[in-house]
């Protein structure tokens, strides 16, 4: 009997395929990539044709020999690393490494580890796509030329390892780009007026929301504007001008791609990008399961397209008929393209067996794979129902010149939400009494609600929003959005705080330095037409050592006249006034990877360090000592009192010297204005020109 070895990446996945073949398959992973470029060097023969240095990766040289041993037994090789660029890289590296030209080798690649699948897979066995291969491969290299070229610049001018990254620092600027937003935007004030109006017959009142004078839908400004309203409005007359009764739909959701399961799960169960990419692996590469074994439980998870097999699809629609009834099957057409560039060969992220149904498998899940699971599973069944339907109600009430609007809507079939419900869905306004109104209802009014606001600045990134905002802008890819907002994390260029993302100092300077010397690394333009050429790699259209050969020559010429820039402003350690206590030298400002602190010039025959705390020649309102710029535990910058904790005063904005004219508060500078820190005041100034 012939001998197949079969070599996948993970032992999980190794241990679920296993039991789909028979004894004469023998299943065993790399444990991920097996060669890479060495880390001591940048590994790119510049002047020989750009030709890669991989080495073997430290620890793995007992794998490969197992595995030697192993192809030597085997009739047949198999190589199924995961259906994607890098999987493909895997599956040539291992080719390479275990001299596999010479024997009988097949590259398998599926969506789902189901029985059918993995067999299947085996029939359809082909060559090593080379054109996925290189595309990965130029990838690859673009971003340890961008690392390895840039990142000595920034320690030179920051003064520690810190590192640039191709993709991630365009993630990086287009976070500093929103904070810059958030920090010069300035509220405007609006105010908002609802009316309580008694209908016949009815106990509770019908509220409108005003919405202008006449057909022209208004703003209100001021509370002088208010009252001017409010005053022409009183002894009005109000008559029904208008009501409009229709029917409105919701169309189901798409299956999710490796993106909106990010966003979703990050809405609705709280997880960042690199926990649900973790959990999704576990999923897709198997889990035990009471009367099934080990089985893989969701298709594959890197993925941009929201196609599903025309088996899962039909599989899905009879579920959905025998659970819920054939009026909740969909009869639309589901599987549509997105238009853009998208992996295509691989489905959307769905369950591998509709029928086992969250609440079935829950006892065999941790609760939070059993979340995501069940979001994953809900998504997909909804995907293939119908769409909800609303009974809507719009009536319009004229009074003095003036109008209101009121607006009701009641769910009628609810279709797919009998299964998912969306982090982003609003309760619907279901508004009784409304349905029984006419033209010729009389109102009376009864009560006028008026509420001063404030526009809100633009909302700090999340990592669902940034995600988001990656895909929409086509930078990067499926497997590169979780890597990246992790990496700028862990380096401390952003921290996270409640969701949200906040750029550190260490960010900042990291940015200013990548916009100012390498401004085209940081381009988003420059970034997705370079997303593009990889593309065009995959595709078999571009040659990938055109695409790294143009890009080298003017990443280096950036790089030397950033270097002779860079000598220019070198920052010596600037001498503060603050004694050191241990030797009585002036202590001096140093960098470290949280920003700035203080230490004694006298290193390393004295090693004392404090926290700086940087002045800003402003007095405390509160106490009248001076403001100083903190930090939070994170490393979000904040301006607070040197004499904390005795004295709480803080701000996120820096405060100016000036006092609000109105109520004598603190100006915060925002941009190119004064504004005043109580937001009820609302007292805003232009800043004036310095001399």
């Amino acid at each position: 009997m012939p001998k197949y070895l079969v070599i996948v990446e993970s032992p999980a996945k190794a241990k679920t395929i296993k039991k789909f073949l028979g004894n004469n398959y023998e299943v065993m992973a790399s444990n991920g990539h097996v060669r890479d470029l060495p880390k001591s060097q940048m590994g790119i023969d510049v002047e020989h044709g750009f030709e890669p240095k991989y080495i073997t990766i430290r620890g793995k040289g007992d794998l490969l020999a197992k595995l030697r041993k192993e192809v030597k037994k085997a009739d047949k090789v198999y190589l199924a690393t995961d259906p994607d660029r890098e999987g493909e890289a895997i599956s040539w590296h291992l080719s390479q490494t275990l001299k596999l030209d010479d024997k009988n080798a097949s590259r398998i690649t599926f969506n789902e580890i189901t029985k059918s699948a993995v067999k299947n897979s085996i029939k359809e066995a082909r060559e090593i796509d080379m054109n996925l291969v290189d595309s990965q491969q130029a990838r690859r290299m673009l971003d340890r030329m961008v690392g390895y070229r840039i990142s000595p610049l920034l320690w030179a001018k920051v003064k520690r390892g810190l590192s640039a990254g191709r993709v991630q620092s365009v993630a990086l600027r287009i976070i500093c780009d929103r904070e810059a937003e958030i920090d010069a935007f300035v509220p405007q004030e609006y105010w908002q007026l609802e009316a309580d109006f008694l209908l016949p017959g009815e106990k509770k009142p019908l509220t409108a929301k005003f919405y202008g004078k006449g057909k022209q839908k208004m703003e209100i400004h001021s509370e002088e504007e208010m009252n001017q309203i409010i005053s022409d409005l009183e002894n009005a007359e109000y008559k029904i001008a208008e009501i409009k009764r229709g029917e409105r739909q919701k169309k189901a959701p798409l299956p999710f791609t490796t993106s909106t399961l990010q966003q979703e799960a990050a809405k609705v169960l709280n997880f960042s990008t690199q926990k649900t990419m973790r959990l999704a692996q576990q999923l897709y590469e198997g889990v035990d399961v009471k009367g099934h074994g080990t089985i893989g439980l969701i298709s594959y998870l890197r993925t941009d397209s929201t196609r599903v097999s025309e088996e899962a699809d039909a599989t899905a629609k009879e579920f959905v008929k025998n659970t819920y009834g054939e009026q909740f099957v969909t009869s639309q057409d589901v599987n549509k393209s997105s238009g853009k560039k998208i992996q295509d060969a691989h489905e959307a992220i769905r369950p591998t067996y509709v029928e086992l149904t969250p609440v079935l498998i829950k006892e065999d899940l941790s609760r939070d794979l059993f979340r995501l699971y069940q979001l994953i599973w809900k998504r997909f069944v909804a995907s293939r129902m119908q769409v909800a339907k609303y009974e809507t109600t719009t009536a319009k009430i004229d009074g003095n010149g003036y109008r209101f609007t009121v607006s009701s809507s009641r769910l009628i079939f609810e279709g797919f939400m009998a299964v998912y419900i969306s982090g982003d869905d609003e309760e619907e306004n279901s508004i009784s009494g409304i349905n029984k109104i006419t033209e010729d209802t009389k109102l009376t009014l009864q009560e006028v609600h008026k509420s001063q606001h404030f526009t809100q600045a633009p909302p700090h990134y999340t990592e669902a929003s940034l995600v988001k905002t990656l895909e929409e802008l086509g930078i990067g890819r499926p497997s590169t959005y979780a890597p990246t907002i992790t990496t700028i994390i862990a380096r401390r260029y952003v921290i996270k705080e409640n969701k949200n993302l906040y750029v550190t100092e260490l960010g900042e300077a990291v940015n200013q330095i990548m916009v100012k010397a390498f401004p085209s690394i940081v381009d988003v333009n420059f970034t997705v037409n370079l997303e593009a050429l990889l593309d065009g790699v995959e595709d078999g259209n571009v040659n990938w050592k055109t695409v790294v050969s143009n890009f080298y020559p003017d990443l280096e010429q950036a790089v030397e006249a950033a270097e002779k820039q860079l000598e220019q402003i070198t920052i010596e350690d600037e001498t503060t006034d603050v004694i050191c206590e241990e030797c009585g030298r002036n202590m001096v400002i140093k960098y470290g990877p949280h920003g700035k602190f203080l230490a004694c010039p006298g290193f390393p025959d004295c090693r004392n360090t404090k926290p700086y705390l940087e002045k800003i020649g402003v007095e405390c309102p509160k106490c009248g000592k001076d403001i100083v710029i903190r930090k939070t535990k994170k490393g979000r910058r904040y301006y607070g009192c040197e004499n904390n904790p005795e004295c709480d005063f803080m701000s996120w904005q820096k405060p100016s010297k000036e006092r609000c004219p109105k109520c004598n508060q603190v100006l915060l500078e925002k941009g190119s204005k004064l504004v005043c820190m109580d937001e009820t005041c609302g007292f805003v100034k232009n800043k004036k020109e310095e001399e």
